[in-house]
């Protein structure tokens, strides 16, 4: 069941995906889809319980800040 909604769920993303990538540019899209990995990663630590090191975190910040830079005008 659990493999289904997942299915479910990764279809309906590339769906709004793709529908971004209609409405605005990819220069803007993109970006902001790359911050899941930031999402995931905080997810992960608050509600898994799972703790990074100093390095993820760096990691984490950096793909985040990335993401911010790469969306600003």
């Amino acid at each position: 069941m659990f493999l289904i909604l997942s299915g479910l769920a990764t279809g309906a993303s590339w769906i709004c995906y793709y529908r971004a990538l209609k409405l605005g540019p990819a220069a803007l899209v993109a970006p902001i889809d790359k911050l899941s990995v930031v999402l995931v990663a905080l997810f992960g630590v608050t509600l898994l319980g799972e703790q990074l090191t100093g390095r993820q975190w760096l990691g984490v910040a950096l793909v985040g800040a990335g993401a911010v830079v790469l969306a600003l005008p």
